[in-house]
């Protein structure tokens, strides 16, 4: 059984940069009691291919590799697979994720040169789970270590305020998409767009991704650590099976689970480490967790003010509200202890009145006003 296939091909720079791969050559379809993945490319890159277990998975990272011209439903045949995913993964990489119904080790792995330019092949097997499980786990660096990161090279003065806005999902974990519209796509648009209403105003803003790239979880909260962060806003917008839910709503952190709405809510955004492979249980410190609790007897009633005012400035400014606009939940990103945080659900995109609204920068505009607005008041107040 083979856990971890490296291939490293030499090339001249940039040459990966034009592998693209071909639809007409590219299919996951059962074997007989198998599964075979096979993937017609351009030309050859360096890969790497593994298992993660808990939900199970076959992945594949790829360096140089454009998927620009494929879609997951023209590769996957129903069967063994049933779930496929790919985009940017860092940059430079980038990551497809096939969800398994079974226990499948990986037997055979190969990428050879052909007339059309390149042919990976990998083919799985019904194992035990127990077997699965022993084998299944990422080599290192797999879960997205070594990002690049946002983070200026010279630290903020002191008297800056410095703002980190969290545009969530990204690359492989695309966040909620409907009808075209996508979860990590409009929430970087957003992002960008409250930089830029808050560009002259002397307020530092970071972001913890301005490309289409997968960032784990903890290093969200590593970015704005390392910016110094006054604040930390992550923006999101869901999508529900049902269009009933609408309207904006800000999150503050949970002592407990919060309720049943917002642990699914959790769930969803924070599938993508989970598929990505990143370990979302956090080692217990009875010790450090006394002392986050101390230092976030500040910084939570900071961020509920924050919270509490900017919904203020979302009702003053017509942005469309959720019936319970101010809520809790249990957001790894929520969990810093250091500085204030809020998630801000601009809306759902299982709405098709919040989806048009969140797909313009017309739509937008009222929220941009708004969350700009109430970080340039929670400036004023701090400048002191």
């Amino acid at each position: 059984m083979i856990r971890l296939v490296l291939a490293f091909v030499l090339a001249a720079s940039g040459v990966w940069a034009e592998v693209r791969v071909d639809p007409a050559r590219s299919v996951i379809r059962d074997g007989w009691w198998s599964l075979r993945v096979e993937l017609g490319l351009s030309d050859i890159v360096p890969y790497r291919v593994f298992t993660l277990d808990q939900p199970r998975r076959l992945v594949l990272d790829f360096e140089g590799l454009d998927w620009a011209n494929i879609a997951p439903d023209q590769m996957l045949e129903p069967g063994r697979a049933t779930g496929l995913r790919f985009g940017a993964l860092r940059p430079g990489w980038s990551r497809m994720v096939v969800d398994l119904d079974a226990p499948l080790a990986v037997t055979q792995a190969g990428m050879f040169s052909s007339d059309a330019g390149a042919d990976l092949t990998v083919v799985l097997e019904r194992v035990s789970a127990a077997e699965f499980a022993a084998k299944a786990g990422p080599p290192p660096d797999a879960g997205g270590a070594g990002l690049v990161s946002q983070v200026p090279d010279i630290a903020p003065a002191d008297d800056t305020f410095v703002v980190v806005l969290d545009p969530g999902h990204g690359g492989i974990d695309p966040g909620a998409n409907r009808d075209g519209v996508q979860e990590a796509e409009i929430m970087l648009d957003l992002a960008q767009e409250i930089a830029a209403a808050l560009a002259q105003t002397g307020i530092r803003v970071e972001l913890t991704r301005d490309t289409d790239n997968f960032v784990p979880l903890s290093a969200r909260l590593t970015t704005a650590r390392a910016a110094g962060a006054d604040l930390f806003i992550s923006l999101h917008a869901d999508a529900l099976d049902k269009d009933l839910a609408q309207g904006a709503s800000v999150y503050t952190l949970a002592r407990d689970g919060g309720d049943r709405a917002a642990r699914r809510l959790v769930e969803r955004h924070e599938r993508g480490d989970l598929l990505a492979g990143v370990d979302l249980e956090g080692t217990e410190d009875r010790v450090a967790n006394v002392l986050l609790d101390m230092a976030r007897a500040k910084t939570g009633p900071a961020g509920q003010r924050f919270a509490s005012d900017l919904v203020q400035q979302m009702r003053d400014r017509g942005v469309r509200l959720n019936a319970r606009p101010l809520r809790q939940g249990r957001f790894v990103v929520l969990g810093a202890a250091d500085f204030p945080a809020v998630l801000i659900e601009a809306g759902f995109l299982s709405n098709a009145q919040d989806r048009a609204t969140l797909s313009t920068p017309q739509g937008r505009g009222p929220l941009v006003a708004a969350v700009a607005g109430a970080i340039r008041a929670l400036a004023a107040q701090d400048a002191p």
